[in-house]
Parts: C-alpha cells; sequence; structure tokens
C-alpha cells in the first residue's frame, strides 16, 4: 500500500498540478509507475513464496495472493476510476479544512496562508 500511495497518487498530483486535467493526471500516473510498482509486488510475491515451513507457506501464500491482488486490480481499476470519477474535485478542500498544513512532493505553487510541509524549502 505504502508504493502505491507515495508513488502513484503523488505521480498524479505532480501532473495535476503542471496540467490542471485531472483526466490526463489519472493517465499519466497509472502509465508511469505501473512497471516500478508492478516489479515491487513481484519481488514480494517471490519472498513470500520461498517460505519452506508448511504454516510460513500458508502464510506467505495468502500475502502473495493480496500483494497481486492490490497491485493488479486495485492499483489498474479501482484507484484510477475513484479518482476519474470526481473530476477536478478531487482536488477540493473544503474551507474549514484549510488549516491544515499543505504536504507537496515536489516544490511548487504553495495555497495562499498555507505553511508549506516538506519540499525543497
Amino acid at each position: 500500500m505504502d508504493y502505491q500511495v507515495f508513488l502513484l497518487l503523488s505521480r498524479i498530483q505532480e501532473r495535476y498540478n503542471q496540467t490542471k486535467n485531472n483526466s490526463e493526471s489519472v493517465m499519466h500516473g497509472v502509465t508511469t509507475t505501473t512497471s516500478l510498482i508492478t516489479g515491487a509486488a513481484v519481488i514480494m510475491v517471490a519472498v513470500f513464496a520461498a517460505g519452506r515451513m508448511v504454516p510460513l507457506q500458508q502464510f506467505g501464500f495468502g500475502l502473495a495472493v493480496a500483494v497481486l491482488v492490490d497491485a493488479t486490480i486495485v492499483r489498474t481499476v479501482l484507484v484510477p476510476s475513484t479518482m476519474q470519477l470526481p473530476g477536478d474535485r478531487n482536488w477540493y478542500l473544503h474551507s474549514f479544512l484549510k488549516w491544515l498544513p499543505e504536504f507537496r512532493i515536489e516544490a511548487g505553487e504553495a495555497r495562499e496562508g498555507a505553511p508549506a510541509v516538506g519540499g525543497d524549502d
């Protein structure tokens, strides 16, 4: 889940900040992170499948199936569709939440009046 959140969603947000086009941002995020996330999932499945004791093999099989479902169905279908459906409302922050600090991966435009946390500052 970590690699998906930090890689896929940060790529989508980064592209949206550049283009202000939600559809193109979702497509760009998925296409640019596919190989890296799939590679990480394959490595995790291989490690989980390497157990020699029966209880560890059973546990590893369950974890391997969970990782494969996450890396295929969740990353390629559920996350992009839930990012696509709301469109530009995806990036809407209600006014009563403006007090939250703005986290960003790359240096860019900060919300007016909000302290920027992270980035190259």
